[in-house]
């Protein structure tokens, strides 16, 4: 297809408008140009390179015409029409990064919109999503190319946390495509948790999905991965009952606090106080009085929330509300606190501590919160044990073995929905091209209509000129069919991706369909700056 003549400049004119769009204060560029200050430029070397370029460009051919898109196909950028943009998941978890750079790096549910906003305005990042707990901090991308894609979320990792790039690089993990699919598929499923089959990972799955819903970034592509590992995490437990006696973080916390009591305690009589009582807090409550504790301590903002704690348990369980100003008082008569808020500062510091009344062996703090509510520096109190998410693993590790066998099931049925995943994701890749080729079409038979019209010599009723647009129209679709045909790629038939691929590119090159489809894909990139 001939490139439009509003494209069509001079090299003299081409020059110029090089220029212009270089200077944002310039005019803008005429209708339907991408311009270059339009693309990804860092520094005034890049510009002047370009600018360069094109000089040489029009050197070489100064008796042709040229336009601005065809110096655009010319371009590096044109790999981005070639190259299929990749999912990619930066991560650091639980099993590659201690929990002193997990907090630094952890984005609370209600910053995750804009997190994902950030991450789009990167200049090779098209979809984002942000999955933060206290075991994981993993960021899912599509982008545009895999290094610079990873090079600049790694450095928006760094600015966010205060964390050195060299650091994160050494604890981060780095996966694409169907490894992406795969690992968060596991980590639906639980089988990439601290505790194996846990649930809780597949409601936090959820709510990436529920925060997402109309944020401007969260794609099709990374919207389409975390629905089906919904779908996935709930046939996983569904099929293979993995999560029964499965242990939670919060069991598991519970557990360790019983264990590290000297033997003269036990739950019954050892005196519990609960710091927080969200989803976290709920379930240390409820392990707490299955444990055989009957009374304890409940501090938090509110007590809404711990009144309707109080209405599911038993009747003879006592919990007493507290509010959060209490807090020290209240961690001054207890063996045992759990701390599980959301607070982004340490709730108890070494000089609170050290001013608490002394409690037999010592006081333990059993923190499950991710930034930590008690600073590291309690741990240096003689009267005081420390133990937070990472010191879990003693007890979960006898509860693993149970259910190694159900995890090997597990991956069967994630393996292949794996494969429905990514045929759903190669079907995607020819969707523009089929797009635009219907769009040319259209254009075709509606230019066609009006072309015949004066030849017919009478002005045409609605009846016959809607009988010579469908047979121009069924001439064309019966012409389509075959090349249609060939751009299907949704695991039903036995061509492969690359195959498809091929003939999607041979009909972007006979068609001039890729120059429609690389000016759509940047200009949708520079919308979101």
């Amino acid at each position: 297809m001939a490139v439009s003549s509003a494209f069509a400049v001079t090299p003299k004119k081409l020059e110029n408008l090089l220029s212009n769009q270089l200077n944002p204060s310039s005019s803008p560029a005429p209708l339907g140009v991408i311009g270059i200050r339009d693309l990804p430029m860092n520094n005034n070397r890049t510009k002047r390179g370009l600018i360069q370029r094109a000089r040489c460009e029009i050197s070489t051919s100064k008796s042709a015409s040229l336009s601005a898109l065809e110096l655009l196909k010319s371009s590096s950028i044109d790999r981005y029409t070639k190259e299929r943009s990749s999912i990619v998941v930066i991560g650091l978890s639980i099993h590659t990064a201690p929990v002193e750079m997990r907090e630094k790096l952890a984005i609370p549910e209600a910053e995750w919109p804009r997190a994902i906003a950030e991450l789009c305005g990167l200049n090779h990042i098209e979809e984002a999503a942000v999955l933060s707990t206290c075991n994981r901090m993993e960021i899912y991308v599509l982008a545009l190319s895999q290094h610079r894609g990873v090079k600049e979320v790694t450095e928006w990792m760094s600015k966010t946390s205060g964390i050195p790039v060299s650091e994160i690089c050494q604890h981060r993990f780095l996966l694409y495509n169907k490894d992406v699919t795969q690992h968060i598929f596991e980590v639906s499923a639980g089988l990439d948790s601290l505790v194996l089959g846990e649930g809780q990972i597949l409601a936090q799955v959820k709510q990436v999905v529920k925060v997402g819903q109309g944020v401007n970034g969260f794609g099709r592509n990374i919207s389409g991965l975390f629905k089906h590992a919904i779908t996935v995490g709930k046939r996983v437990r569904t099929e293979t009952n993995i999560s029964a006696g499965a242990v939670s973080v919060s069991s598991a916390a519970v557990e360790l606090a019983l264990l590290k009591l000297p033997e003269s305690s036990h739950a019954s009589s050892a005196r519990m106080l609960v710091v927080g009582a969200g989803k976290m807090g709920k379930l240390v409550i409820k392990h707490l009085v299955a444990k055989g504790c009957t009374k304890m301590v409940v501090v938090n903002r509110s007590e809404d929330k711990v009144a309707a704690i109080r209405e599911e348990l038993p009747s003879g369980v006592e919990i007493i509300y507290k509010p959060l100003d209490e807090m020290l008082s209240c961690a001054g008569e207890a063996d045992v606190v759990f701390t599980s808020t959301a607070s982004e500062t340490p709730l108890f510091l070494k000089e609170q501590v050290e001013t608490l009344p002394p409690v037999g062996d010592a006081r333990l703090f059993v923190d499950i919160s991710v930034p930590r509510n008690v600073g590291s520096c309690v741990a240096e109190l003689d009267g005081a044990r420390v133990y937070n998410v990472d010191d879990l693993k003693e007890v979960v590790a006898a509860n693993k073995e149970d259910r190694v066998r159900k995890a090997m099931e597990a991956q069967a049925i994630i393996t292949e929905e794996s494969k429905h995943f990514e045929a759903w994701r190669d079907s995607l890749e020819t969707v523009p091209t089929i797009k635009k080729l219907r769009g040319y079409t259209e254009r075709i038979i509606a230019a066609e209509v009006e072309k015949i019209l004066p030849k017919m010599g009478v002005e045409m009723n609605k009846k016959t000129r809607k009988a010579v647009d469908d047979l121009i129209r069924g001439i064309v679709n019966k012409l389509l069919h075959g090349p249609m045909q060939h751009l299907r790629c949704d695991g039903n038939d036995s061509r492969t991706l690359s195959e498809t691929l091929e003939n999607m590119q041979a009909l972007n090159r006979m068609y001039g369909l890729d120059a429609e489809i690389l000016e759509e894909k940047i200009r949708a990139k520079v919308e979101k700056k």
